[in-house]
Protein backbone atom coordinates (compact mmCIF):
# COMPACT_ATOMS: atom_id res chain seq x y z
CA UNK A 1 0.00 0.00 0.00
CA UNK A 2 1.38 3.43 -0.92
CA UNK A 3 2.11 5.98 1.81
CA UNK A 4 -0.49 8.36 0.36
CA UNK A 5 -3.24 5.72 0.43
CA UNK A 6 -2.20 4.67 3.92
CA UNK A 7 -2.33 8.29 5.16
CA UNK A 8 -5.85 8.62 3.73
CA UNK A 9 -6.99 5.36 5.31
CA UNK A 10 -5.60 6.40 8.71
CA UNK A 11 -7.49 9.68 8.57
CA UNK A 12 -10.69 7.67 8.30
CA UNK A 13 -9.79 5.92 11.58
CA UNK A 14 -10.60 9.11 13.50
CA UNK A 15 -14.30 9.33 14.22
CA UNK A 16 -15.81 12.81 13.93
CA UNK A 17 -18.48 13.71 16.45
CA UNK A 18 -21.01 16.28 15.29
CA UNK A 19 -21.44 18.78 18.10
CA UNK A 20 -22.92 22.09 16.96
CA UNK A 21 -21.96 23.38 20.40
CA UNK A 22 -21.22 26.91 21.58
CA UNK A 23 -17.51 27.64 21.90
CA UNK A 24 -15.13 30.53 22.45
CA UNK A 25 -12.20 31.18 20.10
CA UNK A 26 -9.20 33.09 21.38
CA UNK A 27 -6.64 34.42 18.93
CA UNK A 28 -4.28 37.40 18.81
CA UNK A 29 -5.46 38.60 22.24
CA UNK A 30 -9.13 38.68 21.21
CA UNK A 31 -12.08 36.42 21.98
CA UNK A 32 -14.78 35.55 19.46
CA UNK A 33 -17.99 33.54 19.80
CA UNK A 34 -17.86 30.31 17.81
CA UNK A 35 -19.79 27.15 17.09
CA UNK A 36 -17.95 23.84 17.17
CA UNK A 37 -19.35 21.98 14.15
CA UNK A 38 -17.51 18.72 14.72
CA UNK A 39 -14.67 17.29 16.74
CA UNK A 40 -12.24 14.39 16.35
CA UNK A 41 -9.15 13.26 18.20
CA UNK A 42 -6.95 15.22 15.79
CA UNK A 43 -8.93 18.38 15.09
CA UNK A 44 -12.21 20.22 14.78
CA UNK A 45 -14.24 22.55 12.60
CA UNK A 46 -15.47 25.87 13.92
CA UNK A 47 -17.87 28.44 12.54
CA UNK A 48 -16.68 31.95 13.47
CA UNK A 49 -17.59 35.58 12.62
CA UNK A 50 -14.11 36.56 11.37
CA UNK A 51 -11.45 35.01 9.12
CA UNK A 52 -8.32 33.56 10.73
CA UNK A 53 -5.23 32.96 8.62
CA UNK A 54 -3.94 29.40 8.19
CA UNK A 55 -0.94 28.79 10.44
CA UNK A 56 -2.36 30.87 13.28
CA UNK A 57 -2.30 29.24 16.71
CA UNK A 58 -5.65 29.53 18.51
CA UNK A 59 -7.28 28.45 21.76
CA UNK A 60 -10.79 27.02 21.83
CA UNK A 61 -12.94 26.59 24.92
CA UNK A 62 -16.05 24.43 24.81
CA UNK A 63 -18.07 24.56 28.01
CA UNK A 64 -19.95 21.65 29.50
CA UNK A 65 -23.70 21.65 30.09
CA UNK A 66 -23.28 19.08 32.86
CA UNK A 67 -21.92 20.07 36.26
CA UNK A 68 -20.22 16.69 36.69
CA UNK A 69 -18.23 17.06 33.43
CA UNK A 70 -15.52 19.64 32.84
CA UNK A 71 -15.36 21.61 29.61
CA UNK A 72 -12.78 21.14 26.90
CA UNK A 73 -9.81 23.45 26.32
CA UNK A 74 -7.89 23.02 23.08
CA UNK A 75 -4.82 24.65 21.57
CA UNK A 76 -4.82 24.23 17.81
CA UNK A 77 -3.42 25.48 14.53
CA UNK A 78 -5.65 26.79 11.76
CA UNK A 79 -5.17 24.68 8.64
CA UNK A 80 -8.11 26.00 6.61
CA UNK A 81 -10.37 29.08 6.57
CA UNK A 82 -13.28 29.17 4.12
CA UNK A 83 -16.30 31.46 3.76
CA UNK A 84 -19.41 29.83 5.18
CA UNK A 85 -23.06 30.77 5.42
CA UNK A 86 -24.53 33.90 7.01
CA UNK A 87 -21.29 35.93 6.78
CA UNK A 88 -19.44 33.37 8.91
CA UNK A 89 -16.20 31.51 8.25
CA UNK A 90 -15.48 27.80 8.70
CA UNK A 91 -12.11 27.01 10.25
CA UNK A 92 -10.41 23.63 10.03
CA UNK A 93 -8.19 23.20 13.08
CA UNK A 94 -5.47 20.68 13.88
CA UNK A 95 -5.26 19.99 17.59
CA UNK A 96 -1.94 20.66 19.32
CA UNK A 97 -3.03 20.02 22.94
CA UNK A 98 -6.32 19.07 24.52
CA UNK A 99 -7.28 19.33 28.21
Amino acid sequence: MSQRLRDYEEKRDYIRMCLNSEALLRTNGQSHPATCIDLSSSGMQLSVPCPVAPGTEVEVEIGSRHSSLSGLNVTATVVRCQPGEDDLYVLGLQTTTMA
